[in-house]
C-alpha cells in the first residue's frame, strides 16, 4: 500500500473541542409512563447545561394545560432554563395574553412565538381566531407588549410548506424578527449546503439574529417522511437507513452518528449552537454532544 492509499490517521470526531451551546426540545407527556420518560430525558441530558429547553404546544392549543405544567415543574424543580411554545391557534388575544401572564408569573422568561399548526377539522388551513393573532409576527408584537420576553421563532431553510415562495418566507422570518424575536430555529433538515445557503440570504435581507440549526435525529424513517413538508431528504439517507424499520437498536445507532455527523459539517461552517429535536428521548442527543466533544458539567443523577 503506497503512501497515498493509506485511511487517514485521525478519527472522524477527533480533537473537537466542545466548545458549542446546545438546546434540547420536549413535548408534553399524554401518560404516566410517557411522563416517566420525559423526565427520565430531562435528568440525564441537564448536566450538559443546556442554554434552554423547550417543550412544544399542541395543534389547535390541544396540549396548552399540559405544557404549562410541564414547563412549570422545569422552572419549580430543575436549574434549566425552559421555553414555552405558544401558537396562534383557536385563541383569541385575551386567552393568549392570559397564558403569556401565567408563564411570567411561574418564572418562564423564554417563549417560542409560533403560528401554530391548524387542527384536522379546519381542513388544513389556517383559520386566525376571529380576536386573535393572524401571524407569528403579530403573537411576537403581542408577547413583547406585554413582558420583556425573551422569543424564539422558528425558520424553514427549504420553505415552508404554505410558502408562496422562498422570498416571501424569508420576508415573514424578517417580520418576525423585526417584532422582537431574539432568535430563530430551524426545521429539521439534512442538507448543510440549504442551511447555508439560508443563511446567506437571511443576512443579504437584514436578518442578524442567530439562526439555531433543528438536528432530527432519525428515530423512524417512515416518520421523517411524514414530517419533512419541504424537507429533502438525500438518497444516500434513504439507503443509510434501509432495512432498519423494525430493528430500533441498530437505527438508533445509525442515527446517532449520521446527525452527528451532520452536525459536524455544521461545526466546520462555523456553527457553534445546536437545536436538537429530542422526542423525549435523551440518547441519541447525549450520544452526538459526546461525539462533538461536549461534556456534562456535573455528575449525571
Amino acid at each position: 500500500m503506497t503512501a497515498a492509499q493509506r485511511p487517514a490517521e485521525a478519527p472522524l470526531f477527533a480533537g473537537l473541542p466542545g466548545d458549542i451551546s446546545v438546546s434540547f426540545e420536549f413535548f408534553p407527556p399524554k401518560s404516566e409512563k410517557m411522563e416517566e420518560q420525559l423526565w427520565q430525558a430531562i435528568t440525564q441530558l441537564a448536566p450538559l447545561q443546556p442554554s434552554f429547553v423547550s417543550v412544544t404546544y399542541g395543534a389547535g392549543g390541544s396540549t396548552r394545560e399540559r405544557t404549562h405544567a410541564t414547563v412549570a415543574r422545569i422552572v419549580k424543580d430543575t436549574a434549566l432554563v425552559p421555553a414555552a411554545h405558544l401558537t396562534c391557534v383557536a385563541a383569541s388575544k385575551d386567552e393568549i395574553a392570559e397564558v403569556v401572564d401565567q408563564y411570567w408569573d411561574a418564572g418562564v422568561r423564554h417563549i417560542v412565538a409560533l403560528r401554530g399548526d391548524p387542527p384536522p377539522t379546519d381542513g388544513g388551513r389556517f383559520v386566525p381566531h376571529p380576536q386573535g393573532y393572524a401571524s407569528a409576527a403579530e403573537l411576537v408584537a403581542g408577547i413583547k407588549a406585554r413582558h420583556d420576553i425573551d422569543i424564539s421563532v422558528a425558520a424553514y431553510p427549504e420553505t415552508h410548506p404554505e410558502a408562496v415562495s422562498a422570498q416571501l418566507d424569508l420576508d415573514n422570518l424578517k417580520r418576525k424578527l423585526d417584532a422582537g424575536a431574539n432568535r430563530a430555529i430551524t426545521q429539521f433538515f439534512f442538507s448543510t449546503d440549504a442551511y447555508f445557503r439560508f443563511l446567506d440570504k437571511a443576512l443579504a435581507a437584514g436578518i442578524t439574529a442567530p439562526v439555531l440549526p433543528g438536528i432530527m435525529p432519525v428515530t423512524s424513517f417512515s416518520a421523517i417522511r411524514r414530517m419533512s413538508g419541504n424537507t429533502e431528504i438525500p438518497g444516500w439517507l434513504e439507503t443509510m437507513f434501509d432495512g432498519l424499520d423494525e430493528r430500533p437498536g441498530p437505527r438508533a445507532l445509525v442515527a446517532a452518528v449520521a446527525a452527528a455527523d451532520l452536525c459536524k459539517r455544521l461545526y466546520e461552517g462555523g456553527v457553534r449552537d445546536f437545536h436538537f429535536y429530542t422526542l423525549n428521548r435523551a440518547e441519541q442527543a447525549y450520544a452526538i454532544c459526546q461525539l462533538l466533544g461536549l461534556r456534562p458539567k456535573e455528575p449525571c443523577a
